[in-house]
């Protein structure tokens, strides 16, 4: 009875350790980043750096935004967040590909993005596809003209209300499927609208969203980075 006395006592004292003067608040120790499964942590120190953290916008398009999330499934989230977008600056992020994410904590990320900000009604029945190939370029530019000349300007280099969207720097950093995203979801929190609202009453289809796209990527310069050829021709 003594030996079990004294045992007992040793795992309560054991116990109560972490209460003891100069022991580190539990809440405060190491975790191994594979083990955090925190949602607003991971989403923190992971996306929120480019794609804002749904109060203050990123330069990426916002992850939190209701429309965007209505347009893209789960499976395009976690693909992305994967594997990144090969040619842009998002970069893969599961363990697999390069990345610190394991695929568990990926899956927490597209789940919490679904369960807290999206709202399946923000976007209605027969909306245009979230993925699709790039249509026709000279129709395309009629397309631009009509639903986003007021604001980029007639040539796509910058108006009064928005800036450049033809910039070679800026086209070589993103693909086809993020011209589309923006197209379709706009950036609110910048001041640009989804596929609905470029022309009162009359929202963008799928066809003249394939279209602007296809106008857009012609844009883009074959040769990332080059230097812009001098006015006289002779390349410097």
């Amino acid at each position: 009875m003594r030996r079990t006395g004294l045992a007992l006592a040793a795992l309560l004292a054991l116990a109560g350790c972490d209460s003891l003067p100069g022991r580190p608040d539990p809440a405060t120790r190491y975790v191994r980043p594979s083990q955090v499964r925190d949602f607003d942590v991971l989403f923190g120190q992971n996306c929120a750096g480019c794609h804002g953290d749904g109060k203050r916008p990123g330069a990426a398009i916002a992850l939190t935004d209701p429309v965007y999330l209505a347009f893209a499934d789960n499976d395009a989230i976690a693909d992305a967040t994967a594997n990144g977008v090969p040619g842009t600056a998002m970069p893969a992020f599961a363990r697999d590909a390069g990345g610190e994410l394991t695929h568990g904590q990926i899956e927490i990320l597209v789940t919490g993005l679904r369960t807290r900000f999206g709202k399946p009604a923000a976007v209605p029945a027969g909306a245009p596809p979230y993925g699709a190939p790039p249509g026709d370029a000279d129709r395309g530019a009629a397309a631009f003209a009509t639903y986003c000349a007021s604001c980029h300007g007639e040539d796509g280099k910058g108006g009064a209300k928005a800036g450049s969207v033809v910039d070679g720097s800026y086209l070589a950093l993103v693909s086809n499927q993020g011209l589309r995203t923006i197209v379709l979801a706009g950036r609110p929190a910048l001041g640009m609208p989804d596929y609905r609202g470029y022309v009162a009453g009359r929202a963008m289809t799928g066809d003249e969203v394939s279209d602007v796209i296809a106008w857009l990527a012609a844009q883009r310069p074959e040769f990332a980075g080059q230097p812009y050829a001098a006015a006289d021709g002779s390349g410097r």
